[in-house]
């Protein structure tokens, strides 16, 4: 298939997936099209084996698709920039100390308690995988997705606190998530850790070039996005003028050696926090948001249908599966503790509404970013084993948590308004 043909076939399949979902299944858009591209894919796999020309072909293009690029280098800053454009900055701000400490300690404790799990259990089905390796593991599956998170909570009326908490944790610790495998991965190549011990002090320095340049660069990039916003008055001019940002921000990461998605999401807390303060510098902020808002969904709904649809690039075997199986009780064990640990000392500080670890823990979705990473381990077996298990704890976190969550954080919402104190009359 040239490129015209395989766009064609990918997006009239999401969109196909888009229809029939909000015609009968009526899911969140995430989650239907997730399922019913998981449907396609082992449909075009058995048609595949059964030597369907249509299906091998259909098969090989999607396998041509480079996914981690089009995460890393397509989609994910627009995704991230929406997002930031939509969280309350004045509420983030005063939750600063809180999101940067589950971002940074629970992305951190995660890695290690997910990493050091992993060896032990493929240790023990009889598979020798390198710590480093673990460790990898570790860093690609710890942070929770963004894309996911921000789409359950546009769904669910939970209290502003804890949606701000959430909402900011994730859209943090996705860029920490990142900066780490990319350092992890950097050991890992340079024989299995041996340059950890000869100097921590360059892995130190390239994490933080990693992230506060990221940062840096974002908020230079969204600065300058304001400005130029403020010295026009047109609606359209408005919206190229982000569009531009966000291409030039991830563009320039890349140059840089820095963090794309920080550098998106600082560009859109500063763009979105400018603009708030200043209505005037917008044209008409309700279509500029209408705009990003269009523009997040059908964004969103295009990755998840595939991510869906790249299982077909994945090799499984009995042991990868039950691997991933068990990872699952392992992530989720791993999510309890170290959202625990931030919580235990924050909490003499800050006043954390009811269930607030309960849904930081079961509202920690995995999704997109974690297979994208998966795709950028080296090739081998370990690359493999890795991309089922990614995948196997992907598609429970999105399903079976993505449609319970919406429960929890309706209980969330009752408890808050029991909670609250009556009127006074």
């Amino acid at each position: 298939m040239n490129l015209l043909d395989l766009s064609a076939v990918l997006v009239a399949m999401t969109a196909t997936l888009a229809f029939l979902n909000a015609r009968f299944l009526r899911l969140p858009a995430s989650i239907g099209v997730t399922v019913g591209g998981l449907l396609v894919s082992l449909l075009l796999l058995l048609l595949a084996r059964a030597g369907v020309p249509a299906a091998l072909a259909t098969v090989d293009a999607v396998r041509s698709v480079q996914f981690d690029e089009f995460v890393f280098q397509g989609v994910l800053s627009f995704l991230l920039f929406a997002g930031a454009l939509g969280v309350n900055s004045h509420a983030l701000w005063a939750l600063r100390g809180p999101v940067l400490a589950f971002a940074l300690l629970s992305t951190a404790l995660s890695i290690a308690l997910v990493g050091l799990g992993t060896f032990a259990l493929l240790g023990a089905l009889g598979l020798s995988v390198p710590l480093v390796l673990c460790l990898l593991f570790g860093a690609l599956i710890s942070p929770t997705d963004p894309v996911a998170v921000l789409g359950m909570l546009k769904q669910a009326q939970v209290p502003k606190r804890i949606e701000t908490l959430v909402a900011g944790e994730s859209l943090f610790n996705d860029g920490v998530g990142v900066v780490a495998f990319a350092v992890l991965a950097a050991l890992a190549a340079t024989g299995q850790g041996e340059h950890a011990a000869a100097g921590w002090s360059g892995v130190t320095l390239f994490f933080l070039q990693e992230a506060a340049g990221g940062l840096l660069l974002g908020g230079l990039l969204g600065l300058l996005g304001y400005l130029a916003l403020r010295a026009v008055n047109d609606f359209v001019t408005e919206v190229l003028i982000t569009l531009g940002l966000v291409l030039v921000a991830t563009a320039a990461a890349a140059h840089l050696h820095v963090s794309a998605p920080l550098a998106a999401v600082a560009a859109g807390l500063l763009v979105g926090s400018l603009t708030e303060r200043r209505p005037a510098a917008l044209s008409s902020r309700e279509k500029f948001e209408s705009v990003w808002h269009l523009l997040d969904e059908v964004l969103n709904i295009a990755l998840f249908a595939l991510l869906a649809l790249e299982i077909v690039a994945v090799t499984f075997s009995g042991q990868a599966l039950l691997a991933g199986l068990l990872a699952i009780p392992l992530v989720l064990l791993a999510r309890v503790l170290s959202v625990q640990g931030p919580y235990l000392l924050l909490r003499r500080r800050t006043a954390f509404p009811p269930v607030t670890r309960r849904l930081m823990v079961w509202g920690g979705l995995r999704g997109a970013i974690s297979v994208a990473l998966a795709f950028t381990v080296p090739a081998g077996p370990a690359r493999d084993l890795f991309l089922v298990m990614t995948y196997v704890v992907v598609v429970f976190s999105i399903v079976v948590q993505g449609l319970t969550v919406g429960q929890l954080a309706r209980q969330a919402a009752r408890e808050h308004q029991e909670a609250a104190p009556p009127p006074s009359q």
